[in-house]
């Protein structure tokens, strides 16, 4: 009954040619970016309603300029200074009319308010601001200001190679001061992750949780009107309801899909397949504050228990490589001389048996209940990782939580064992180790291994200090080698990003990255 309502809901935009209804995986944790993690919520925000300063291009592996439109960086690489677009507009709508457009301002809110703890809006973020936290901004950024109203200089406390790349990360997002100063004066802050403003190419226009997200496409854009009129999430935690709704034309694009489903996609001439390798790792994350996952031969033994071919096999039939660490193997400094765990039981009972556990012990297995493309089929893959576990003695629990729940009670470290998977957002190394492995990262959540070790700390640090890529590259490798060593993941996939499309859609390509760009896609015949 749910689904055919759903069929009624989007059955009139699917049948423009200016209209685009997307079928995607999960519901938004909310709209103000800035206090949120799952890519899913990047996909519904930052990617559709919002700019940054620069963005990084895939195909071409470079930053680009976005907001700014140019900048220079002093010699000391202290000393980052951006020019802005000229008469860049923020969203029209029925609860704000902006009286000006994009300022330095802007920026100076967008980045203060996460900085400063003392700034008016630093505690309206009910989650705080996990990336921010992650990236060390508070120590790293002394000081963001307007030199004038399109100029803004941003002075760092040491040189930093990864920062101009972090600013084409979603988080680093610009908001509108004149909205939340009217939101404020109102006090309704709250009211910025339920109506959102941004410069993007798309305007919000009404949410229903679990069914929809609808937004119109902005006129005023400044990289140009988006090619549709309209564009609808319309969320589907099902892959196979996924692929049932594009096969009906309730939906053009499908994100997200199964690899079975990507295989019957091939084989049906009114669909295709846009697919490229995931700049990803899915991994299990070991809580190590949690005893006795805080003993590494612990890790290490399960690691050793968990025959990874299998797994692979079947649940991503073919469509993943094997991980071996956090890094994507075409990362610059992927540590290819390290061999990883391989299947071996006998020596997983061994390591239990060390750590005075040879008779086991009871944990808990942590997945979502819908599939993704780090994860397309949870509930199996947990199954066999819990059947290898009771090979060598460790009875595990399965515990299926919902997404928006799972995340939030694993950025609290409540979890033991938990399937998760990574996104870079910039085809920098520093993207997977700062966020995982930090110190810092286990304060913001995002580091689910719970794990904060000075040499491995340090090595990150040193690594970002230096604008020379062969010793971060050397760095680098040291700190794929402590993570080996201390078995913080079980690191299982790195997958093959696809989407599945209406054979009339044009202009849509899957990012290595998982992120969306909806802005070029038009309906041809």
């Amino acid at each position: 009954m749910r689904l055919a309502a759903l069929a009624l809901l989007f059955a009139p935009f699917c049948a423009q040619a200016a209209s685009l209804a997307v079928c995607t995986e999960a519901s938004p944790d909310g709209f103000d970016v800035v206090q949120y993690n799952a890519l899913t919520t990047t996909n519904a925000s930052a990617d559709v309603l919002m700019n940054r300063l620069v963005e990084f291009d895939a195909e071409r592996g470079e930053l680009l300029p976005s907001l700014a439109r140019r900048w220079e960086v002093s010699a000391d690489g202290l000393t980052y200074r951006f020019t802005l677009r000229d008469n860049v507009q923020f969203h029209r709508t029925d609860y704000f009319t902006p009286s000006r457009p994009l300022q330095a301002e802007d920026v100076v809110f967008s980045f203060r308010r996460m900085l400063d703890a003392d700034h008016p809006w630093h505690g309206t973020a009910a989650s705080g601001y996990p990336h921010a936290q992650s990236m060390q901004w508070p120590e790293l950024i002394r000081s963001v200001e307007a030199s004038d109203p399109q100029t803004v200089t941003v002075t760092l406390t040491k040189p930093d190679a990864t920062f101009l790349a972090t600013l084409s990360m979603g988080f680093a997002s610009i908001y509108s001061a004149e909205y939340a100063g009217q939101l404020m004066s109102a006090g309704t802050p709250e009211k910025l992750n339920s109506e959102p403003i941004g410069t993007g190419p798309f305007v919000l226009r009404r949410f229903q949780r679990d069914a929809m997200v609808r937004y119109t496409a902005n006129a005023e854009y400044f990289a140009g009107a988006p090619k549709v009129d309209a564009l609808i999430y319309a969320i589907t935690p099902d892959a196979n309801v996924r692929l049932q709704k594009l096969r009906r034309g309730e939906c053009q694009v499908a994100l997200s899909p199964k690899p079975q489903d990507v295989q019957a996609a091939q084989q049906d001439s009114n669909l295709k397949v846009e697919q490229t390798p995931a700049f990803m790792t899915a991994f299990v994350a070991l809580n190590s504050d949690h005893p006795p996952l805080d003993q590494p031969k612990v890790r290490q033994a399960i690691n050793l228990a968990f025959d990874k071919a299998s797994y692979l096999k079947a649940v991503f039939e073919g469509s993943a490589t094997e991980a071996n660490g956090p890094y994507p193997p075409n990362t610059w400094s992927y540590a290819q001389e390290l061999p990883g765990y391989p299947h071996d039981p006998e020596k997983a009972r061994a390591l239990l048996a060390e750590a005075g556990l040879a008779e086991g012990f009871k944990t808990r297995i942590w997945t979502r209940p819908s599939g993704s493309v780090l994860n397309p089929n949870p509930s199996l893959g947990a199954q066999l990782l819990q059947a290898d576990l009771a090979k060598v003695g460790i009875q595990a629990e399965i515990q299926v939580v919902e997404w928006g729940e799972l995340i939030r009670r694993a950025k609290a470290g409540e979890h033991d064992l938990l399937f998760m998977g990574w996104a870079g957002d910039n085809g920098d190394p520093d993207n997977f180790l700062t966020p995982q492995f930090a110190c810092a990262s286990k304060a913001s959540g995002l580091n689910f291994a719970r794990f904060c070790d000075q040499r491995l700390d340090d090595l990150i640090r040193d690594g970002k200090a230096t604008g020379d890529q062969a010793r971060r590259s050397e760095l680098y490798h040291q700190a794929q080698r402590i993570i080996q060593e201390q078995a913080l993941w079980v690191p299982l996939a790195h997958p093959t990003a696809s989407a599945l499309l209406r054979a009339e859609v044009q202009g849509y390509r899957v990012s290595p990255f998982g992120r969306v760009d909806f802005s070029q896609v038009s309906m041809g015949r």
